[in-house]
């Protein structure tokens, strides 16, 4: 029986085993279903019905279920696990690509906010959603924003460039809200998809930080990642003695001199909001500084010194000393798993 097994494997290289205990189970089944079972498993060892739309005699993810139904519950599903197990479902039914490794549950409930950042709406359960911000690569670690269903919708499928046009149109009037959002929701997001858009050194030196990269998200462009870090050190006492401490890894005066007028720009429209105390208000305070022509001009001379190379040492640098609480990852590997070949198609 094995020889047979290996057999049909070999001559049918796009199907691949998988056992679920099912008695009248084929051999072989395509990725598509293995995946589908998988699920339908996971729902079952949680103790969790699947969506009605998938309990079909010929859905995979329903086979799945029943053939695990019957085995104990492996843990009570949480609110991370059910969400975890919804996003995979709908990864699954549109063909997309979903990182399995480190997109744990743990890792979703990193993603969490009480506002979305796009609109600034409280999120509730009905509202909110969790986006893959670069539309051209799959569900994967590092791709992810938690969003108003809203934001989500307008955003649609749309990258960088799309989302700064729809934001300059609104600004050229006489239509100043397309899709529900404003000029200032498509700024945010358009800066948001910016983080996970290669672009110029030049370029990424010149955009206002209209939102706070969310959590977990990767940043593929230095310069961003520097701006975020000064940026965020406002947010907590003690900013400072850590800023003084970044300016003083500075290579020259001038880069020093520039850092210190950039930053007599930006830090006194936060501070002047300093009785906040929620941290979704100090972080939209940080976030509207930007907004001023004054805080970019001076940003951009300033990040323009610096070549892509030296701002990632600086973050670099910066996180050893921990002045601020990032991950380096390096460039050749921030991508594994996103599926960009494929469009970020299973």
């Amino acid at each position: 029986m094995q020889a047979v097994l290996n057999r049909q494997i070999a001559t049918r290289p796009a199907l691949v085993q998988f056992d679920l205990g099912l008695i009248d189970a084929p051999t072989a089944v395509s990725a598509h279903e293995r995946t589908g079972l998988a699920l339908g498993r996971d729902y079952a060892l949680h103790g969790l019905t699947p969506p009605i739309a998938h309990l079909y005699p010929q859905s995979p993810l329903q086979r799945g279920w029943l053939a695990a139904r019957g085995r104990p519950v492996r843990t009570p599903a949480s609110p991370q696990v059910e969400r975890w197990l919804a996003l995979r479902t709908h990864a699954w039914a549109r063909g997309r690509s979903f990182e399995d490794i480190q997109l744990t549950p743990h890792h979703l409930a990193q993603l969490d906010t009480t506002h979305c950042p796009i609109t600034r709406d409280l999120l509730g359960d009905d509202s909110r959603s969790i986006d893959r911000v670069r539309d051209d690569a799959g569900y994967a670690a590092g791709n992810l924003a938690v969003m108003s269903r809203r934001a989500n919708r307008a955003k649609g499928q749309r990258g960088h460039q799309a989302l700064g046009d729809m934001a300059a149109s609104c600004a050229a009037g006489p239509i100043t809200r397309i899709g529900g959002l404003t000029q200032a929701d498509w700024e945010r997001l358009a800066v948001l998809s910016s983080f996970v858009t290669p672009l110029s050194h030049e370029d990424a030196a010149q955009i206002p930080l209209r939102v706070l990269p969310p959590n977990r998200l990767r940043l593929f462009n230095p310069i961003q990642a520097l701006q975020a870090l000064v940026t965020r050190q406002l947010a907590t006492p003690g900013w400072s003695a850590r800023l003084s401490r970044l300016e003083a890894l500075l290579p020259t005066d001038a880069l020093r001199s520039d850092f210190n007028r950039f930053l007599l720009a930006l830090a006194p429209r936060v501070l002047a909001a300093n009785e906040l105390q929620e941290p979704h208000q100090i972080r939209w305070a940080l976030e509207d500084a930007w907004a001023l022509p004054l805080v970019l001009k001076r940003w951009s001379r300033f990040a323009l010194q610096l070549t892509p190379e030296q701002a990632e040492s600086l973050v670099e640098r910066a996180a050893a000393k921990k002045l601020c609480p990032v991950h380096i990852q390096r460039h050749d590997d921030a991508t594994d798993g996103w599926a960009l070949a494929t469009g970020g198609y299973a």
